[in-house]
């Protein structure tokens, strides 16, 4: 199946360096170009993007504001959205990731970094860079008071509804373990892993593992330690 990837930058020249790399890839498909976020999120859906490369600094509708226009839309719920920064450490990242973001990369990243992303992105199984993107919440949460706290009470309620097998491959999923990692860690299969985890995430109506590490946080299932 072929990749298909909208990219969203309001730099000509680098939609067109991303372009020519995606498009040199035989799984991998550029099927549009935005320069800001209104047009990204009007061309997900136009052009059945599986994925869009969101370059969070946009004039106009930003970055931000169109990945949360993406993930409220249920016609678009197949859309992983990767965001593009040029400051990996940065409020605004966590932001996007509690828009439903699925991850983030930095505009430093290697080539074949920005595609691996986009596999990994487009097949749902794991959260792009989950200890950078897990630490990134952990210190943001922590700095804005919210640390621990329920702001979003109908979510905490929700972990109610989890297995205390669910409820424990939560608690590593938001470590930033793959399921490998937490199936050698609980001593069950990858494949029993990836079952509790898409059971947590229906439950708990996350999109992916992105959303499943920001809901621990959010909801105090996961108290974040900022060295």
């Amino acid at each position: 199946m072929t990749i298909r990837v909208l990219l969203a930058d309001d730099q000509a020249l680098l939609r067109s360096a991303f372009r020519v790399l995606v498009d040199s890839e035989p799984d991998m498909e550029v099927v549009g170009e935005a320069s800001d976020g209104a047009e990204a999120a009007r061309l997900a859906a136009e052009r059945r993007a599986d994925v869009v490369l969101m370059d969070i600094r946009m004039p106009g509708t930003d970055g931000l504001a169109a990945t949360r226009l993406i993930s409220a839309d249920p016609a678009l719920a197949h859309v992983r959205v990767v965001i593009l920064t040029t400051f990996e450490v940065d409020d605004y990242v966590v932001q996007s990731l509690r828009a439903g973001a699925s991850g983030f990369l930095g505009k430093g990243s290697e080539p074949d970094e920005l595609l691996s992303a986009i596999r990994v992105a487009a097949g749902g199984e794991a959260l792009l860079s989950p200890a950078a993107t897990k630490g990134l919440i952990a210190r943001f949460l922590a700095q804005d008071g919210t640390a621990g706290e329920d702001r979003d009470p109908a979510r905490a309620e929700r972990l109610e509804t989890l297995t205390g097998r669910e409820r424990e491959v939560l608690v590593q999923v938001a470590g930033g373990l793959s399921n490998d990692e937490i199936a050698e860690r609980l001593v069950v299969s990858p494949l029993t892993v990836k079952t509790h985890v898409n059971r947590a995430m229906a439950k708990l109506g996350a999109r992916d593992r992105a959303q499943l590490v920001v809901i621990a946080y959010e909801s105090g299932l996961v108290r974040p330690r900022v060295e």
